[in-house]
């Protein structure tokens, strides 16, 4: 199980963010990933370099652990599941086998992204370019001028610090507060190949805006760690 001291409260859910890179979300059973950016190795193999044809794989390996440590019934995948619309095709048999397993064992809703527009059915679930549950809007873009809570990926959000002359960089997830008392939130990216945005750069804050105050948080060995990364001026 995911330890407790890696929940927090967010727009009056108690919410739990997995050293998984998962959010999971009690009350609903669900989990919420982003980013998985599936069969991303194989799109780079086929335009020249040539990465191990592993990634999906280890994607959904650790999507499957977390969907057993956290006993989600559900799952909500927010955006660029595939790397590309093609990569279903691509996608060798064991991966295709464990990506079927999957959306079989558990209530399986993949929302569209930029890099898969349209996702096939194949893919297994249920698709939706955007999503309302519970009074949460799960899309892949955060909406800039958005005010209800919202659940989102696309920007790969990772903390940058400096600790003892040593730079490191972590996954996070990036959580705005609003003046109305709503919330939103970008989830970190999950895919076994994927890059990613500083936390605090511009083009995050300002997805995320109007809010009084935004903060990157992310699992740090045995509590949830958040770090200030902008707060409107009083």
């Amino acid at each position: 199980m995911v330890p407790v001291s890696f929940a927090f409260e967010f727009c009056g859910e108690e919410l739990i963010l997995t050293p998984a890179r998962a959010l999971y979300w009690p009350r609903e059973q669900a989990l919420l990933v982003a980013d998985l950016h599936l069969e991303k190795a194989s799109f780079y193999a086929r335009h020249g370099q040539m990465l191990p044809p592993y990634d999906s794989r280890e994607t959904l390996e650790r999507l499957a652990l977390a969907i057993r440590e956290t006993g989600a019934r559900r799952v909500y995948t927010l955006g660029d599941n595939f790397h590309d619309d093609a990569g279903l095709e691509r996608m060798e048999p064991h991966a295709a086998g464990m990506l079927a397993a999957l959306t079989r064992a558990v209530d399986w809703v993949w929302i569209t992204g930029n890099h898969d527009p349209h996702l096939e059915r194949s893919a297994g679930g249920t698709i939706a370019d955007e999503l309302e549950v519970a009074g949460m809007v799960l899309r892949h873009k955060a909406l800039a001028g958005e005010t209800r809570p919202e659940f989102s990926g696309h920007y790969h959000p990772k903390l940058r610090v400096t600790v003892r002359e040593r730079h490191i960089s972590r996954p996070c997830a990036v959580v705005s507060a609003a003046e109305n008392g709503s919330g939103r939130m970008i989830l970190p990216a999950f895919g076994a190949l994927t890059g990613g945005m500083d936390a605090g750069d511009p083009e995050i804050l300002k997805a995320l805006q109007p809010a009084r105050q935004i903060e990157a948080v992310l699992p740090a060995r045995d509590r949830l760690a958040r770090f200030p990364l902008w707060k409107r001026a009083a």
